[in-house]
């Protein structure tokens, strides 16, 4: 992408929002946010790999002693959740002259920004084809997010990407955090299988549509001649006159139903954002509507 979405601008920008919903922001993280907290009490939960920075005394030398790999000790409240931020990567999102990615990579850093600050670990992936990209990988901390976030500016949008493909070979963890899918949805392909996958292995669960101004209220008219952003074979040249536009909306809304529905009935969180807000309006806006932030 030839523009630097996530600038020092940005950043500051994201802080700013981050200070505003900080003691709101639960709701996004859902249930296992709120109820695996785990911390400083006696009572022993599990372990995890070693990190560069974490507290020395919490390692368990006796792990070490018998494996030869370092292991910390997690108490209950102190259990790190994962966030893992799934970003379509499709030539579809660079339509309407790339505000659509642009978004995409906005809400993916703000998202990642607020669950570093909850203390967590992000991962951050691109969907291309078949399968998912690394982005990077189980980020904590506010340092180590800004080396790696500017990461996003490198992801290129093209070809088309097939969600539940890329995503049920992958390895999520189990009810340990929130995944984030960021697409425009625009496919007859299936998705929902991955909503079931990420559900069923107890994630919190938030797909966010991103759509342009113009795919959400069309102002062409008269005789256009219309390409398929994924496949260029694919073409429509029809005189673009109201009926055509009143048959557009009803695909449209069957388009941002079948998600939004799903959503709703697997229990996962939805949100429909245009490339035209700011995220500010977005996370303050949209998800205070939605009783994610109040």
């Amino acid at each position: 992408m030839a523009k630097f979405v996530i600038n020092e601008e940005f950043l500051q920008q994201v802080e700013t929002l981050q200070i505003l919903i900080k003691n709101n922001i639960a709701g996004l993280f859902g249930g296992n946010h709120q109820t695996k907290n785990y911390g400083s009490s006696c009572e022993f939960t599990d372990y995890r790999d070693y990190i560069a920075g974490d507290d020395i005394t919490k390692i368990d030398w006796n792990a070490y002693a018998r494996f030869e790999k370092l292991y910390l000790k997690l108490y209950l409240d102190e259990r790190q959740m994962h966030t893992r931020i799934y970003i379509d990567a499709s030539r579809s999102m660079d339509h309407g002259n790339g505000h659509k990615a642009e978004q995409a990579l906005r809400i993916a850093a703000l998202i990642a920004y607020v669950s570093v600050c909850e203390m967590d670990k992000v991962s951050v992936y691109a969907i291309r084809g078949g399968g998912v990209e690394e982005v990077f990988t189980a980020v904590h901390g506010k340092d180590m997010y800004l080396q790696q976030i500017g990461k996003l500016n490198d992801i290129v949008f093209d070809g088309d990407s097939r969600i539940s493909e890329a995503l049920l070979p992958t390895s999520v963890g189990y009810g340990d955090g929130l995944s984030v899918i960021i697409s425009d949805f625009l496919t007859d392909d299936n998705y929902e299988d991955a909503i079931d996958y990420l559900c069923d292995k107890r994630r919190d669960v938030f797909c966010v549509q991103v759509l342009t101004k113009d795919e959400l209220n069309p102002k062409i008219r008269g005789k256009s001649h219309l390409f398929d952003s994924e496949n260029t074979q694919k073409s429509y040249r029809r005189n673009i006159d109201r009926e055509i536009i009143k048959a557009y909306k009803m695909a449209l809304e069957y388009v941002t139903s079948r998600i939004r529905n799903y959503c709703e009935a697997r229990g996962a969180n939805y949100l429909l954002a245009s490339a035209d807000q700011s995220v500010g309006e977005i996370f303050l806006g949209k998800l205070s509507d939605m009783g994610v932030v109040k």
